[in-house]
């Protein structure tokens, strides 16, 4: 049963009691991402979540990280595009504790100029090792050329010039200004005390009165194009995209079906036909990544420069198979059992739950209950399916990256 209330100053709670599970997970959701940032503060949101683990007033980074291991929870966070999310998960019983140490973080972080510079080089070895991670570096490059100009196509990580120019005063100033009472939202899902909680929340949130200052996002324009990065690696690293539905799209369950058919499993039809058939690559599958107000669907796979183009040529006619015969109704039938049963078994996971309606309730202002989510999933039907594949596979309209050796002399 989820149950939302507000507080005075516009802090957002969203609950779902799990009373069969002994654990607790929360969290606390702010919209502020690299979305919000610009090129010359590219990175700030994710090293600001990496602050608030560096210690507060009463705690020191130590006591935080001894203090949830003493009672055997999960402590941790992660920034995206769109928003940042800090989040705990205890036994029941640890919840106040657990609790009142996240809120301590979120409130008296010390941002001190010593643990900046230290966090500094920790980040700078973050995108060290985000430089030895070739899909990564495709996916980021993609987005950054494919939205181009506009922020959202701006790695989250950020860059390492950047980095090394954050100081106290910057991140203060930017963090007084985006984590605000009306872009805060907080989720919990599990086994705990309704009233507790509600004491809990509004002793250590209702004095937080922070307005965030409303700047629109801008819709990001789709470019098509073609990239090349050149890397010292034994596999070529392909990624092929197109433009996708955003996240709230009308036919967002249609997109679940579709991917999951097309590259979202082992028994989807380009891991068949390319691992399994032919044996081409170890690696391949299919996403949509959905924002609040576009999305990118990509193919990805990994292989030997000799396959390259097998591989892409395999892509393209599974592709061209879907525009030509499309996706049938026993094949979709069978598809949302599929999609239907991952889910459930998803939801016996509190940070699961808790991950999955505090994203909603922040970038959709709402969240559905798991018999209204697989009631959605019911619905999708053939044409819903068909009509998707003829708005995403746009072949004239597709973009392509490739990352590996001698990369210049490839022309597709």
């Amino acid at each position: 049963m989820l149950e939302k209330y507000c507080l005075d100053n516009g802090v957002t709670v969203i609950t779902e009691k799990m009373e069969y599970v002994r654990s607790a997970a929360f969290g606390i959701f702010v919209k502020n991402g690299s979305r919000n940032e610009d090129a010359d503060n590219n990175g700030i949101s994710h090293f600001i979540e990496h602050m608030l683990f560096r210690g507060t007033q009463k705690r020191t980074a130590q006591d935080i990280a001894w203090q949830m291991d003493s009672i055997g929870g999960q402590l941790n966070a992660f920034t995206t595009k769109e928003y940042t999310c800090y989040y705990a998960r205890v036994l029941d019983i640890h919840f106040d504790n657990a609790f009142d140490m996240l809120s301590d973080m979120f409130f008296n972080s010390k941002f001190d100029e010593d643990d900046i510079k230290k966090e500094s080089n920790i980040i700078l070895e973050e995108i060290n090792m985000y430089e030895d991670t070739p899909d990564d570096i495709a996916f980021d490059k993609m987005q950054y050329h494919v939205w181009k100009g506009n922020p959202l196509g701006l790695p989250i990580i950020g860059n390492a010039k950047n980095i090394k120019n954050f100081n106290k005063k910057l991140i203060k100033n930017y963090f007084n200004e985006n984590y605000c009472s009306d872009n805060t939202i907080i989720a919990i899902a599990g086994n705990f005390d309704e009233e507790s909680v509600k004491e809990n929340i509004y002793k250590k949130f209702e004095s937080f009165k922070r307005k965030k200052k409303i700047i629109k996002n801008v819709k990001p324009e789709y470019k098509k194009s073609f990239i090349k990065a050149e890397k010292d690696i034994e596999q070529i690293h392909l990624t092929v995209a197109f433009n996708g539905i955003k996240l709230n799209d009308k036919l967002s369950y249609a997109m679940a079906v579709l991917n999951t058919v097309l590259g979202g499993g082992m028994s989807s039809r380009l891991f068949q036909r390319i691992r399994e058939e032919n044996g081409l690559a170890y690696t391949v599958y299919s996403f949509n990544s959905a924002f609040s107000d576009t999305g990118l669907f990509n193919i990805y796979a990994a292989m030997s420069s000799s396959q390259l183009f097998q591989v892409y040529s395999l892509i393209i006619d599974e592709i061209k198979k879907l525009k030509n015969t499309k996706i049938k109704s026993d094949t979709i039938s069978a598809t949302k059992e599929q999609i239907k049963s991952n889910y459930m078994l998803s939801l016996e996971s509190t940070s699961n739950r808790m991950s999955a309606i505090g994203r909603s309730m922040l970038l959709m202002n709402k969240a559905s209950t798991p018999e209204e989510l697989l009631e959605k999933v019911d619905k999708v039907d053939e044409a819903m399916v068909n009509e998707l594949i003829e708005r995403v596979f746009n072949l004239d309209d597709m973009s392509i990256c490739i990352v590996g050796k001698n990369t210049e002399s490839l022309s597709f």
